[in-house]
């Protein structure tokens, strides 16, 4: 009799405990069964992938966790690797929101599919979390992490993709499906044919249930864009990073884009970085290699123009142009700043409202840098003593931005330092080199 009082208490409690009368589960799932148990997770379920080969992809449709309660799909004692499949996309979210994918690797078998793709009418509040993305190199078009439906608030963080034909592109090319409130960090994306980072520019948003209406920022730092190898030339050359305007009306008009903390690092036939409509742009470090027609900062019309543009305390090494911003004379003077910033290039600042920078030729960045010529590995942008110390730069006027007062290894900025980094001599943190920017 008590040993049935206990089993009555135990499920009684089981109930109460949660919502919908089941706690979280717990699943473990193996190449065989893996995809009969996805239609059968609930919010709060994880769904834990054993090692092994996965051949039949990850289609997850009208999957939807809840706040504070998302369903997780992860790796588990090491990465199972998903194939790609011949006129399938290797993993598919579609109508879906609050879910978690963690730890997988995606190999694309040079396949003309995608690797993470979202579609339908909705994908939002998702994690896209170590994952290591490859061999989708087959065309520039197949990307590594696409979004094809209006996606809000995402999170795509410490993931790995190596020669795709472009790593991660958010939106579309006509404006539609939309992309905001995002979260893009610490992330590696190298070698790819086109783009590293691509989010598009918006039409006026789409209507639609728990979408939020007030402002908000999309996020990308502590990322590491490299188009050292493999790009394509011509008129198929692309930036490593491009991000288009937000709606010109409607909710999404006062949005902007945060992009700090990240190493851009060359590309023979284009810009690092170009950008539109709303945006600020702080300690990052540009280092390009190849002299080409492009600066390594590019602010300028696409399909609108420059909305605002505040750029601070970057440094930036390029043999031809450093920073260039084409905007027109009134939102130059209402809502831009270039302040702080240690550029070296043969032509260092076109344009904009410049105050408080540092600028010299390429060839005398030696002079102020420990060692700027040097290939990958020994490379460091870092502060020689006493060369990039000036008079101290008030840092109130970019207190809007989060971190505004971190250096690039997040450090404290106290303002006497040009450039990305806030100290001199010894580089305290993050070495230079092709591996995800994670602080320890």
């Amino acid at each position: 009799m008590f040993r049935w009082a206990i089993v009555f208490f135990a499920f009684a409690s089981l109930l109460l405990s949660s919502p919908t009368g089941l706690l979280a589960k717990e699943i473990r799932a193996s190449p065989d069964n893996y995809r009969r148990l996805i239609p059968g997770l609930e919010p709060g379920d994880t769904l834990l992938f054993g090692p092994g080969i996965y051949r039949q992809g990850l289609w997850l449709d009208g999957l939807n966790g809840r706040p504070g309660k998302p369903i997780t799909l992860e790796g588990a004692g090491g990465r199972p690797v998903f194939l790609a499949r011949p006129d399938n996309d290797t993993i598919m979210l579609r109508d879906s929101s609050y879910l978690t994918l963690r730890n997988l690797e995606i190999d694309g078998l040079g396949l003309m599919v995608h690797g993470v793709r979202s579609s339908g009418n909705f994908a939002h509040h998702i994690t896209l979390e170590d994952l290591y993305i490859h061999n989708l190199g087959r065309h520039q078009q197949i990307v590594g992490i696409s979004s094809k439906c209006p996606a809000w608030d995402w999170r795509v963080r410490g993931n790995i993709i190596i020669e795709a034909g472009t790593g991660m592109y958010f939106g579309n090319s006509d404006g539609s499906h939309p992309f905001w409130g995002g979260i893009i960090e610490n992330n590696l994306i190298a070698n790819t044919i086109g783009y590293n980072l691509q989010i598009k520019h918006q039409n006026p948003r789409p209507q639609l249930p728990a979408m939020p209406l007030e402002p908000k920022a999309t996020l990308i730092r502590h990322n590491v864009f490299s188009k050292e190898a493999g790009s394509s030339v011509g008129a198929e050359a692309r930036p490593n990073v491009l991000v288009g305007h937000w709606p010109l009306q409607g909710p999404g008009k006062d949005d902007i884009y945060l992009i700090y903390g990240n190493f851009f690092h060359e590309n023979p036939n284009e810009a690092l970085f170009q950008g539109e409509g709303r945006l600020a742009l702080y300690s990052n470090l540009f280092y390009n290699s190849h002299p080409n027609e492009f600066p390594a900062v590019a602010i300028q019309p696409h399909n609108d123009i420059p909305r605002k543009a505040v750029i601070f305390f970057n440094t930036v090494l390029h043999p031809g142009k450093g920073i260039r911003v084409l905007i027109d004379a009134e939102a130059a003077e209402r809502d831009q700043a270039i302040v702080g910033n240690a550029v070296f290039a043969q032509i260092p600042i076109q344009g904009g409202k410049q105050a408080e920078n540092l600028t010299a030729e390429a060839s005398d960045a030696p002079d102020y840098l420990q060692n700027p010529a040097a290939p990958l590995g020994w490379l460091s942008l870092f502060p020689k003593p006493g060369m990039l110390e000036r008079g101290r730069i008030n840092l109130k006027p970019f207190s809007e931005f989060p971190d505004f007062d971190r250096d690039f290894n997040g450090q404290t900025r106290q303002g006497r330092f040009r450039g990305a980094y806030s100290g001199a001599g010894h580089n305290p943190g993050w070495s230079l080199s092709l591996e995800r920017k994670i602080f320890k």
